[in-house]
């Protein structure tokens, strides 16, 4: 069972120059909230409460202004900084006293994911206690991501990255899900050409073990990535839609929190107070009326 999930939130955020010179990536608008709020929405739905933030030297102050502790949300926020990007598998190094024996879920702070059958996949997802797992998405152009082939029992077969002829249109996504080995394999691992220890890497220790196996968002499911000005504002115009035809947020937080007892009436009030006068207030006093 995976209780522990890590947010890696660090990155220079360069592809959205000059707007990342001053305010970290993850703390920029997806429409209403700051896009850090999407990841942690999904380890919340995960069941998981127990959350680290990695994020980059400097900016932890940043962070703590919109997400102190956790308290807030009956959850448990610690975090850390990184000096400088040396690869996704970093997080584990970093976070290995965080970590501890358990097993522990990653998602990149620049993902957002959105489905109706989402939330009972991650919570499948973090029934894991032996390998690890990951999720895929149906792409329409494989060749600009790292795809994986599974067989009819979503084993993976093998994984190629960015491949210049067609071998899969199932993309990796930015979450994954692994058991306490995942340490140790992090710290074997060997920077590739561009001086970085590379997922794909991580995840060839586990499937050269026949312990790596995937979980499908399927259709209807929606992936985004926000690596570049046009794909942000992309992911924003989405939220923008969903939320305003439904008249529900994505990713609100304390509702998660509120939906699962892990706070209550007060807490909720509290942060209306926090907010302020604006319109994620309002939705806050609806959802605790």
């Amino acid at each position: 069972m995976i209780k522990k999930g890590i947010i890696l939130a660090g990155g220079k955020g360069t592809r959205m120059s000059p707007l990342t010179k001053a305010v970290n990536k993850q703390l920029l608008p997806i429409y209403d909230k700051p896009l850090i709020f999407y990841p942690l929405s999904i380890l919340m739905l995960a069941n998981i409460k127990d959350v680290l933030i990695i994020v980059n030297k400097g900016e932890l102050e940043q962070y703590k202004k919109i997400i102190p502790n956790g308290k807030n949300l009956g959850i448990k926020i610690t975090y850390a900084e990184q000096e400088s990007p040396r690869g996704l598998p970093e997080a584990f190094i970093i976070g290995q006293k965080f970590i501890g024996k358990d097993c522990v879920a990653l998602i990149l702070g620049d993902n957002f994911f959105y489905g109706q059958n989402l939330t009972k996949k991650l919570q499948d997802c973090s029934k894991l206690n032996k390998g690890a797992k990951i999720l895929l998405h149906k792409v329409a152009k494989p060749e600009l991501y790292g795809v994986a082939k599974i067989n009819k029992n979503n084993k993976i077969l093998s994984i190629k990255e960015k491949p210049k002829k067609f071998f899969s249109d199932l993309a990796i996504t930015g979450l994954y899900f692994f058991d306490n080995k995942v340490i140790q394999f992090a710290k074997k691992l060997h920077p590739s050409k561009r001086g970085e220890i590379e997922i794909v890497d991580l995840l060839n220790l586990y499937k050269n073990k026949n312990e790596l196996s995937a979980e499908l968002i399927g259709r209807g499911g929606a992936w985004l990535d926000t690596g570049s000005i046009e794909d942000f504002y992309k992911t924003s115009a989405f939220v923008a839609a969903i939320e305003n035809r439904q008249g529900l947020k994505i990713a609100c937080l304390e509702e998660i929190a509120f939906m699962k007892k892990w706070i209550g009436k007060k807490q909720i009030a509290n942060a209306i107070k926090f907010y302020g006068n604006c319109d994620y207030s309002i939705y806050l006093k609806k959802i605790a009326h």
